[in-house]
């Protein structure tokens, strides 16, 4: 069996391997492919492991050979499922892998918005507290958390274990989702209408996925409403937020800062207005990255490889 990755360095940049792959089949891995030369790199490859290099309809119909696609992702916009469909072709995703990553770097985000510390560390470096006249200072406005509402759009995985771990800091909890599940145990929680959460919250984070209907969410009307002391985060999909309603936002005291790990073009070859607003953190999706989070989603990839190559396909989209 050929089996083609076809952008693999993100996944692994050389601190996991592909061992368990290679055990399977005569693997080749490329660090990236660009869309002009999918076809050209999974020629003849029964099966394709991407994350970015896309899948089309015309594509899928140029590799006649290929009867598998594993996306090494959650989201699989990236393939043209229903022609995968049509062409007998499986494709799969990798659906939990990087809860407690991408939960902890909402808090990282949070916490440095709180406390701005890389900021201090520099000025410490740099001098000022040594000539500083108090044995103690500060350059921004420091907040404690604990009694604020920390307003969750979106509870599903990732999305309750950023709760759980803003309850762990005293945050009362909020909670929209379009389907909603069991509460939140052990906390102080409650449901609420998405305008009504937007309004009431501290911090409004999101945690939901890149639908039609969530596409610009958090715009102009709906950024207007939120306190003007509130946060807001985005450690889920960029488009869910339109950035220059945000950066204006963020420009003219409307909200006091935003923490922001995705953005809608990325990488953002053309920059971003967030680059350049007030108090506003942009990373760049790096939630997901950990070693542990990476681990996990290459051994849920190679278990639906070796699934799909006994015949009984798990976590199958298409």
């Amino acid at each position: 069996m050929r089996i083609v990755v076809l952008d693999g360095y993100c996944l692994n940049p050389g601190d996991l391997n592909w061992n368990a792959l290679r055990a399977m089949g005569d693997v080749e891995v490329f660090d990236r492919t660009p869309e002009a030369q999918v076809v050209e790199r999974a020629a003849g490859a029964t099966v394709a492991l991407t994350n970015k290099s896309p899948f089309s309809a015309a594509t899928l119909a140029a590799l006649p050979e290929l009867k598998y696609i594993g996306v090494l992702a959650t989201g699989y916009n990236i393939v043209d499922v229903a022609a995968a469909r049509e062409r007998g072709v499986t494709v799969t995703n990798v659906p939990t892998y990087g809860t407690h990553s991408v939960a902890q770097m909402t808090m990282a985000l949070l916490l440095e918005l709180c406390h701005q510390v890389g900021r201090h560390s520099e000025l410490v470096r740099s001098g000022v507290w040594n000539g500083n006249p108090d044995w103690s200072f500060w350059r921004s406005p420091q907040m404690e958390l604990a009694g604020k509402q920390f307003g969750v759009v979106g509870f599903g995985r990732i999305g309750r274990q950023a709760a759980v771990a803003a309850a762990g800091l005293g945050m009362k909890i909020a909670a929209y989702d379009a389907k909603p599940g069991e509460p939140l145990a052990n906390a102080d929680f409650q449901w609420m209408d998405l305008d009504e959460l937007i309004a009431t919250s501290d911090v409004v984070s999101l945690h939901c996925p890149l639908f039609p209907d969530t596409k610009d969410l958090m715009n102009e009307a709906r950024i207007a409403t939120m306190k003007p002391s509130a946060f807001l985060l985005n450690t889920s999909r960029g488009p869910l937020i339109v950035e220059q309603d945000l950066a204006d936002a963020l420009n003219n005291g409307v909200i006091a800062g935003a923490g922001i790990d995705v953005v809608p073009q990325e990488p953002p070859v053309n920059g971003s207005p967030l680059f350049s607003a007030k108090n506003c953190i942009v990373t760049p999706h790096m939630a997901w990255a950990t070693l542990e989070a990476r681990g996990r989603l290459m051994d849920v990839a190679v278990n639906n490889v070796r699934a799909f190559a006994n015949g009984a396909p798990v976590n199958q989209v298409g």
